[in-house]
């Protein structure tokens, strides 16, 4: 105190003892706060103890704070003693603490008597969030998370449709304003290269850098939001209640009490296209006898992949009921009490049925809109869950696949698909531009200073793509293999071997953290579609370089106008609010193309004035399920 007085005179005295019994009174206070958590906890019930238990840790970790704050203290007297701090900054410094939100003194007076308005108060990095359903995420995983409470400790255990499908449209948005401007600015760099000066191509090239960033940084405070709302518990509950509801009427379906005398629908696997366009036509067939409430018989034998038939490969879509039986067959679309009906592929399907995709079941629409970006998707990935189930030979085949390869996680899975359909279905991609979008995912992920091993896992059907990518980007590891790629080239691409590769293909594509492919391909729209079954939403996991989601045969994909639009250009669409645009695709430029319905014009449009248009169709309850 004498060394204080000569430093700052007689005045020093009362503000060094109001510091001096601030710091007894604040030491008293926490242990008031931790003496009132603990001193209930052998009286309440079970419930009431998992409270305290709750409380108990807030107050730990608000102990830890405490502790923080008292090494500022001890450096600010450390400091005075040393003469480094005049009696403004001290006084600056206290005034501070005071008003710390965790200080212990108004820690006590928010608790009050309901825990939760505690919790609610707190700063989202102590509140925290519950991934313990979603371990499979590389984001939860690219930094330690405090444990979570769930929505229902924050009070608000499910979030309204609304919040859902805002939070989901700001995600898209981002991408889109991005798409729009990084499309414009290297229009105009491009321009300047030839023509301007170059510090302002230096310049332009700049502004996309760091407009890229601050992208990412957007992307990743959306998904940090997602997981620290409160919800994700529930998400991944609704998830797995819905998977279970479909799965089970599924099952129903496929094993009648009666197999002779039930209803039964025919599909012919044989389709002649690949092993991805044959999966979408069973699919297809599996909606249409989910819709009409009739056991699907799947004729496989011969199928030119395996002579075997589907049964060698995957499991029986039906325990006991895997034949038409002795009645006639009829042809779509028959009567209501024909028995046994013959589908046609999709193509050539009249009349067409309202349920055909891109429609949902009206009984779960509500639910799937809440729960999912694009729920046809999750729909047809439902099918798939069901008829993909392995034989153990295939699992087997699977799992030693993923070990040979040293499959790990986190992994970008990467399609390129080039022969048959290159110059006729799809233009031809370089791996550089599949790799852009690799780059980009990963940046993402490293935003906030996290390293991460990059892994891509590389499918394609040309060998040489996989060679070429391990020479160009040796700081990537690219899992794939060669002989698969060349076994799927169209030589030999009706063969086991070839239809074992394929399978690993897509079950590792499916199984990445996000996908870059084009959608032209239908074994990427393949991966995409079972993708959803492993998360509650999916939707956004992917960067297609050509096409927007689209099932083969679908009927009109529409979206609704939400923002009107006046033609800037003559390509552009006139647009007013609640007009029906049919979409054609996506230039991933920030524009849409598509055709206005009221007014049957085609063009181009900003793709964020839109938004989806979800198709329901009433389709059979299966009260019994």
């Amino acid at each position: 105190m004498l060394l204080v007085r000569q430093l700052f005179g007689a005045s020093a005295n009362s503000w060094v003892r109001a510091l001096v019994i601030f710091v007894l009174a604040w030491v008293a206070l926490v242990y008031v706060f931790v003496v009132k958590l603990t001193s209930t906890q052998g009286q309440q019930a079970t419930g009431e103890n998992e409270i305290s238990a709750r409380r108990i840790s807030q107050a730990l970790q608000l102990l830890e704070h405490t502790k923080q704050r008292n090494e500022e203290l001890k450096q600010l007297i450390d400091e005075l003693m040393s003469d480094q701090l005049d009696k403004q900054s001290a006084l600056k410094l206290v005034q501070k603490l005071e008003n710390d939100p965790l200080n212990p003194k108004q820690g006590l007076e928010s608790l009050g008597a309901e825990p939760e308005a505690f919790f609610d108060s707190a700063p989202a990095d102590l509140r925290g969030w519950n991934n313990a359903e979603g371990g499979n995420d590389p984001l939860d995983g690219a930094a330690a998370q405090p444990d979570l409470l769930s929505g229902d400790d924050l009070g608000h255990g499910e979030p309204s449709m609304e919040y859902e499908f805002t939070r989901r449209r700001i995600q898209t948005n981002i991408g889109e304003i991005w798409n729009f401007f990084s499309s414009e600015l290297a229009k105009i760099s491009k321009v300047v290269a030839s023509k301007g000066p170059k510090e302002l191509e230096e310049s332009i090239n700049q502004v996309l850098l760091q407009g890229a960033e601050h992208k990412r940084s957007l992307l990743s405070d959306m998904d940090h939001m997602r997981r620290s709302d409160g919800y994700e518990t529930w998400r991944h509950k609704e998830s797995r209640d819905l998977s279970d509801l479909v799965q089970r009427r599924l099952n129903h379906l496929q094993n009648p009490s009666d197999c002779q005398n039930a209803r039964k629908l025919v599909c012919k696997l044989n389709k002649g296209c690949g092993y991805g366009c044959q999966l979408h036509h069973v699919v297809y067939c599996f909606i249409v006898a989910y819709a009409t409430e009739r056991t699907m018989i799947l004729k496989s034998r011969g199928w030119r992949y395996h002579k075997g038939g589907w049964e060698e490969v995957f499991q029986p879509i039906s325990k006991g009921c895997h034949d038409a039986g002795s009645a006639n067959a009829y042809n779509w679309p028959g009567k209501p009490n024909t028995q046994v009906l013959v589908l046609p592929i999709i193509d050539s399907l009249m009349p067409r049925p309202p349920y055909l995709p891109l429609a949902v079941p009206e009984d779960l629409a509500p639910r799937l809109k809440r729960l999912h970006g694009d729920p046809i998707v999750w729909w047809v990935g439902q099918f798939l869950k069901y008829l993909l189930r392995p034989q153990q030979p295939t699992r087997e085949f699977l799992f030693a696949g993923m070990r040979n390869l040293g499959w790990e996680r986190p992994i970008v899975g990467v399609h390129v698909r080039r022969t048959d359909k290159v110059g006729t279905e799809a233009a031809c991609h370089s791996i550089g531009e599949y790799m852009t979008h690799v780059e980009d995912y990963y940046r993402t992920l490293e935003i906030n200073g996290t390293t991460v091993v990059r892994r891509v896992f590389l499918a394609s059907d040309d060998a040489y793509v996989i060679e070429e990518a391990r020479e160009k980007y040796p700081h990537y590891q690219i899992i794939g293999d060669p002989e698969v790629a060349r076994m799927a080239s169209v030589s030999t691409r009706y063969t086991d071997t070839a239809l074992n590769g394929i399978i690993l293909d897509i079950h590792l594509l499916s199984m990445s953290d996000h996908l870059v492919c084009t959608f032209s391909s239908q074994v990427c729209r393949v991966a995409y579609e079972i993708m959803q079954t492993m998360y509650p939403d999916a939707s956004h996991r992917f960067k297609s370089l050509d096409d927007i989601y689209y099932y083969g045969g679908q009927n009109a994909h529409n979206r609704r106008v939400v923002i009107a639009h006046s033609p800037r250009t003559h390509e552009d669409l006139q647009l007013r609010v609640d007009d029906l645009v049919s979409v054609a695709g996506n230039h991933w430029d920030g524009n849409s193309k598509g055709k206005n319905t009221r007014t049957n014009q085609g063009g181009l449009f900003p793709s964020f004035k839109v938004e989806e248009k979800i198709d329901t169709a009433k389709l059979p309850l299966y009260p019994g399920v």
